[in-house]
């Protein structure tokens, strides 16, 4: 390889490495300061619950129970049935006789007209009764019974938006480290962005704000005709510096079973990138530098490696990248539920990287036509 060439090559990757050290210190490190808190909230801000589900018979008979007896004083959960075909009819009718503050909205299908979870969400909405609605997902549990009293305590005069974190449950899967690191990293983006004023996605599986703002930002209409986004095209469309929150307290955590095969990996993930193309324009090109960079960074690394071309310096630019990255995130993970996970940083963001760019593209060219 030409020595103009190397040095170029060279050239861009201490560039890059600037550029992630800058994504670690101005927004990654904003979290590893925050202090959620930890005495549990006394308020009693009327809360609605809103679960969607379509053909959800199983999760909703394992996980609902734990989402009507929440340690609550005033709170409904409303469930749309969502032209299930299932038993979830026959469970729900069930769960209504010993808690009466649940409420189900049934859908059935048309054939004239396909309804799809934008749609569903928005007529368990016009059901609440209450202002302030607490979104979540039929194959989802809170960490404890103190769910609601967290999320809920951070509604006042001024927050209308109130980020959650849903981690996924550990298992043994080869799959399920990756995507709990992945997970965590994203958690860790969004929600520090949050804090700096300037949150662009949330997650609809521990997501709340209020019928206000849904009524007075024309519910999903800005994006109806795409499938996904309910939650994170919401947040991106309406969240401002001052009416956002969030919410990282151990107890408010939603856990849900990650996907066990590639193809259902794939599926997943080719939903959510999909929605990224249409956040405003400085989230898109946020999100972009912090992947092409960071992918970058190391096929760079690589060459630099390979072709032998300062091969120690390159080598000290990712160690000290690596150490300022464990340090931000050795307290960030282990308040994230994954502590286990700092030991395959090394690997998993090498391989995080390659997975954005490659989901992003992806997303970008392929069309998802259905939610479920």
């Amino acid at each position: 390889m030409e020595t103009y060439i190397r040095e170029a090559l060279f050239i861009l990757f201490q560039f890059c490495f600037i550029i992630q050290l800058y994504f670690l210190v101005n927004n990654q490190s904003r979290l590893r300061a925050y202090k959620p808190v930890e005495e549990l909230p006394t308020g009693t801000v009327p809360i609605s619950v809103i679960i969607s589900a379509r053909n959800e018979a199983r999760n909703l008979r394992e996980n609902l129970p734990a989402i009507l007896e929440q340690n609550y004083p005033d709170f409904e959960v409303v469930v749309i049935n969502d032209c299930s075909y299932d038993s979830s009819d026959e469970v729900l009718e069930e769960l209504k006789k010993t808690h009466p503050h649940l409420k189900v909205v049934t859908i059935t299908e048309h054939d004239r007209f396909k309804t799809g979870k934008k749609f569903a969400l928005t007529l368990g909405i016009k059901a609440a009764k209450n202002e302030n609605l607490l979104f979540t997902d039929a194959d989802c549990v809170p960490a404890s019974e103190n769910w609601i009293a967290y999320m809920a305590a951070n509604f006042n005069s001024s927050t209308q938006i109130v980020l959650g974190y849903s981690p996924y449950k550990r298992t043994g899967n080869f799959l399920n480290p990756f995507i709990r690191f992945e997970t965590i990293k994203t958690a860790i983006n969004y929600l520090s962005s949050a804090i700096n004023g300037d949150a662009y996605m949330g997650i609809g599986r521990n997501l709340a704000y209020t019928k206000t703002l849904f009524f007075g930002a024309k519910g999903f209409a800005a994006h109806m005709h795409i499938i996904s986004g309910d939650d994170d095209l919401f947040v991106n469309q309406n969240a401002t510096p001052d009416n956002t929150a969030i919410e990282i307290n151990a107890d408010a955590f939603i856990y849900t079973d990650a996907k066990t095969s590639l193809g259902a990996l794939y599926k997943q993930k080719k939903r959510h990138f999909g929605v990224g193309k249409f956040y405003k324009q400085r989230h898109r090109r946020m999100l972009s530098i912090d992947a092409a960079s960071g992918f970058l960074f190391y096929i760079l690394l690589t060459l630099c490696l390979v072709f032998n071309f300062e091969p120690l310096l390159a080598i000290g630019l990712f160690m000290f990248r690596l150490i300022f990255q464990l340090i931000i995130y050795s307290k960030l993970f282990k308040r994230l539920n994954g502590k286990d996970l700092l030991w395959y940083l090394p690997f998993f963001d090498m391989i995080y990287y390659l997975y954005l760019n490659t989901f992003g593209l992806i997303g970008t060219f392929i069309k998802t036509t259905q939610w479920k």
